[in-house]
């Protein structure tokens, strides 16, 4: 069984010993950092395959450091996040987070995260021979083989998260999904109520597929009821 390396940084070294006893009841080898500077230089030097990041730090903050790591690395990216932070939490999944907690947090529920989280990313990663499945609509073309996204031939850099949504959507191309289909689709868990989470990763997508993210031609909003993938030729 693999074993997966996983960050956890937060100016809270209490916090963070949790984290490390929770995480290691379910067979993770854990880093620790204390600032965005400490997580930057660990990324340099570990194979990190998740990590789970605080906003409000010294030296450097989570934000500003998750903009700076996605500018290299695809992992996922947990942010952790006071009730009073939301603004920053929004704006944490803007710029490449893939999920976030809440302070305080249940325990069961972080784990699960974590768990569905590295699932993601390793299917992303599986080297088992799939299907030969590319999906394109208009110059939109997801290769499900390869795990890569074009527009007209150009690449498209995309999170885990953002690949699986993009990736759903375009699968079945011209039909409409509700948040909460898409939610329960994507995080395998029941979508007890909507939130931002979805949207932001939808304007996300679009802000990277989009000539114009502001009249899309690919991913649509059907007001009232959900996003889909137009089906073009």
């Amino acid at each position: 069984m693999m074993m997966y390396e996983i960050l956890v940084c937060d100016d809270d070294k209490d916090i963070v010993d949790a984290i490390e006893i929770y995480l290691m009841q379910d067979g993770y080898h854990v880093l620790k950092a204390y600032d965005g500077l400490e997580a930057l230089a660990i990324l340099k030097s570990r194979q990190v395959h998740l990590l789970i990041i605080d906003i409000m730090m010294p030296k450097l903050d989570g934000i500003r450091a998750t903009l700076k790591i996605r500018e290299t690395l695809s992992i996922p990216i947990i942010i952790l996040s006071a009730k009073s932070e939301d603004n920053d939490k929004i704006l944490g999944l803007n710029i490449g987070a893939d999920d976030y907690i809440t302070k305080p947090f249940n325990p069961l529920e972080l784990t699960a995260r974590v768990k569905s989280q590295l699932r993601r990313y390793t299917m992303l990663g599986s080297m088992v021979e799939p299907k030969t499945q590319v999906y394109q609509t208009g110059g939109l073309m997801v290769d499900d083989d390869k795990k890569e996204v074009t527009v007209d031939g150009e690449p498209v850099k995309m999170t885990p998260l953002e690949y699986n949504i993009l990736l759903f959507l375009v699968q079945n191309a011209g039909k409409v999904f509700s948040i909460n289909q898409i939610y329960e689709q994507i995080w395998n868990e029941e979508a007890v109520a909507a939130d931002n989470t979805v949207a932001v990763h939808i304007r996300h997508i679009r802000e990277k597929i989009e000539i114009n993210a502001k009249e899309p031609r690919y991913l649509k909003v059907v007001w009232g009821i959900g996003y889909k993938i137009e089906k073009l030729m």
